[in-house]
């Protein structure tokens, strides 16, 4: 299911965030996405799913044009699950409730088969000993896998991350960052948005280097963090490396 943006612009009151973007995002790909802050990234994958629409531009899920009224966006979003940097999870139900409510409404399924496909992740996610546990009793990385297992539920073909990390204590990192490498291997498509880099060189089949709205490197992470052809992109690997 592809995934395809073409000349995506998008302004904020006075201020250009995204200047022309032209990306296509083909099955089984895991493509990083990295820059400094303020250079777009997370505005762009929520523009890809519409969470945030562009200025101009179209997005195209699966030959479907989204920008397009009168399109189903749930349809669609169904397909193109959204991991937040904040986990956005409900405390007022337990974690396997929280997992079981998309496909419940959105899916129309039985009790029984959301329930035993939300075990089934949780224990994919390492946490199937938490099921009746409410959200507000779990560290951030356990709501973080609670939030990828909740995507997975709608059984979606596509998920995009927004920062996955970036709201997680160090210790807590690697263990959200293992769960997203095992779907990579399992060839889940996936778009991230991190600032992990030694992390986005090993899960990532592409990387692309946004600055000040435009990508200026698509590549390999290889390609990218070790060749790049942009002075701008080898003065910001040079100084993570420093």
């Amino acid at each position: 299911m592809p995934i395809v943006a073409k000349n995506i612009h998008k302004t904020f009151e006075d201020t250009k965030v995204l200047k022309g973007v032209n990306l296509t995002v083909q099955d089984g790909e895991v493509v990083v996405i990295v820059g400094s802050s303020g250079s777009g990234k997370s505005t762009l994958l929520r523009c890809l799913n519409l969470l945030t629409q562009p200025s101009s531009g179209h997005i195209l899920i699966d030959g479907i044009d989204i920008t397009e009224p009168n399109v189903n966006l749930n349809r669609i979003r169904q397909k193109v699950g959204m991991v937040f940097q904040n986990f956005n999870l409900f405390n007022n139900l337990s974690v396997i409730e929280n997992i079981k409510l998309g496909p419940k409404k959105i899916l129309h399924q039985k009790e029984k088969e959301a329930d035993k496909e939300a075990r089934r992740l949780l224990k994919l996610v390492g946490l199937l000993n938490k099921a009746d546990i409410f959200p507000r009793n779990l560290s951030g990385g356990q709501k973080q896998r609670i939030a990828i297992a909740r995507a997975l539920a709608m059984h979606s073909e596509v998920i995009l991350f927004d920062e996955p990390t970036s709201a997680l204590d160090p210790e807590m990192i690697g263990e959200v960052l293992d769960v997203i490498g095992n779907l990579a291997k399992e060839g889940l498509t996936m778009i991230i948005v991190t600032h992990e880099m030694s992390f986005a060189r090993e899960v990532g089949t592409r990387m692309l280097f946004l600055d000040h709205g435009k990508i200026i490197e698509d590549g390999t992470p290889t390609q990218v963090m070790d060749h790049p052809k942009t002075e701008r992109a080898a003065r910001f690997f040079a100084s993570i490396r420093k």
